[in-house]
């Protein structure tokens, strides 16, 4: 059962992004041959006013096969003669389509969940909050003399503490006083020890999932950042996964609940959407460039056999960093077990 429910979502978040590009392109009138979700071969497929419509056996991809897209074309509907804002809209709506249903998703899980506030729900026993005197019922005001709007904004502020002490403002039964307090580090990052209590406010929840969206999406780019550059230290593979890993998070997320899987649906739509933007050959971010260059060349376009070229052989170092990412999920698999 928690195979489908992987199945559903990666299904889900794969059809997303192609109508996203599937959309826009037949907006600009762009002869479309195949809109396809999954790889390998097709089990479903029918044709509909000339385009392909096909289900294939592998979940992990899916493609809206446009003409002249990877070569030159004399079709006057073919995708190299249309504008380049066309042609952007096309390819920058797939990951903007991943990146709304993220959104979507997280209104629901919040509304439902509730929104964190920034007032103490429970205060870990021999946290730095504890040992300080934080009580139940606690609402943080300012940190530093700096105002405190949501709870992203006290987690973001604890977490850059680097241990440092700060100084908290907050309310007790009306009353306002005055802490001070130095967070400690946790599994990577620095805590106070502290829970906050829930909200349930549709206006919240529409709120809270742009912020936290938008949270993410930093926290994501800035460890891409951080792994590009060798920031990183200890093992980095033990916090990439690839599509089994995947699968098992959304597998453990099923079983946990309706509203976890919810979550880590929105959170695969986020990074499908985001890595999609990278400017790497074979991605809609290296697409996206080379129309960004275009536009600067006034016009003149980069070759699209060369274009197709520098795709193909970015696909084949994506597709094998795959099988290795594949691989050392599934090692660290039958190493857990």
């Amino acid at each position: 059962m928690n195979i489908i429910a992987a199945i559903l979502v990666f299904g889900l978040i794969i059809f997303i992004h192609e109508l996203g590009h599937f959309y826009f392109a037949k907006k600009a009138g762009v002869t479309i041959h195949e809109f396809a979700i999954g790889m390998g071969p097709a089990i479903f497929k029918k044709e509909k006013n000339g385009t392909l419509y096909s289900i294939r056996l592998f979940p992990v991809g899916g493609f809206v096969a446009m003409e002249g897209e990877d070569e030159e074309s004399n079709d006057p509907n073919s995708f190299g003669k249309k504008t380049i804002k066309e042609r952007f809209l096309s390819i920058f709506a797939g990951p903007m389509a991943n990146i709304i249903l993220c959104i979507v998703l997280l209104i629901p899980f919040f509304f439902f969940r509730g929104t964190p506030t920034t007032t103490f729900d429970t205060v870990i026993k021999n946290s730095p909050a504890y040992n300080v005197g934080f009580k139940k019922g606690d609402r943080i005001i300012s940190i530093d003399n700096r105002k405190i709007n949501n709870f992203e904004e006290l987690g973001t502020i604890i977490g850059n503490s680097n241990g440092n002490e700060m100084k908290i403002k907050y309310e007790r039964n009306g009353k306002i006083e005055n802490k001070s307090i130095s967070a400690e580090k946790q599994s990577g990052k620095y805590v106070i020890g502290i829970k906050p209590t829930s909200e349930k406010n549709p206006l919240k929840a529409i709120k809270q999932a742009f912020v936290s969206t938008y949270v993410i999406s930093k926290t994501m780019l800035v460890f891409l950042w951080q792994l590009i550059t060798g920031q990183l230290s200890g093992k980095v593979m033990d916090t990439v996964s690839g599509p089994v890993g995947v699968v098992n998070m959304v597998s453990n997320a099923a079983t946990t609940g309706i509203l976890n899987l919810v979550f880590m649906t929105a959170l695969i739509s986020l990074n499908i959407g985001i890595m999609n933007l990278l400017p790497i050959p074979a991605l809609d971010g290296w697409r996206i460039l080379m129309l960004m260059i275009e536009k600067i060349r006034k016009g003149k376009k980069i070759p699209a056999k060369i274009e197709g070229y520098i795709n193909g052989i970015g696909l084949i170092a994506l597709l094998s960093f795959m099988v290795f990412i594949t691989y050392a999920d599934i090692m660290k698999l039958i190493f857990k077990k």
